[in-house]
């Protein structure tokens, strides 16, 4: 059995299969792809956003709802360094992206280890406290920096 090489050679395959739209799956990838033959970085990332706000839901949701599945420690880890990490870059709008996602890995690893230290202080460490306290701040991040966005934007608007 021989490699597919080119989509000359899936195109061929696949119109053997049955009836298809006028142009056949070659045309479709090319609609879809760039000139190189991969899907450009920006139909990607909504997808990939996306995906990653259903893990990090389902790992927060399967964590508050003390749910037990094989898929519970590693979504609510997913979740516990995503959303701080999401809602410092949100902040960071400014810094080109490299040092946008170093700083925002590095503010939500702060966060977390803020926010378990002070439960811990006050002995009221709970995984539910934990994943709600992150959730918690990382949204307040989220809507100061929204905020902050929005008020720049108007002053700006009312200075022209």
């Amino acid at each position: 059995m021989s490699e597919l090489t080119d989509l000359s050679e899936l195109s061929e395959s696949d119109e053997s299969s049955g009836p298809r739209a006028p142009g056949g799956a070659a045309a479709a990838a090319r609609e879809y792809t760039t000139a190189g033959g991969m899907p450009s970085a920006g139909d990607s990332l909504p997808m990939i956003a996306g995906a990653a706000t259903a893990i990090g839901g389902v790992g927060a949701a399967l964590a508050l709802a003390d749910i037990g599945s094989p898929l519970r420690a590693p979504f609510t880890l997913f979740f516990l360094i995503v959303a701080p990490a999401c809602a410092v870059g949100t902040a960071l709008r400014g810094l080109d992206p490299l040092s946008r996602a170093v700083v925002a890995a590095g503010g939500a690893v702060a966060v977390d280890l803020l926010i378990a230290q002070v439960m811990l202080a006050l002995h009221a460490w709970t995984v539910r406290g934990g994943v709600a306290a992150v959730a918690a701040v990382s949204l307040l991040l989220f809507l100061l920096a929204h905020a902050r966005h929005r008020r720049g934007r108007a002053a700006k608007n009312r200075a022209s």
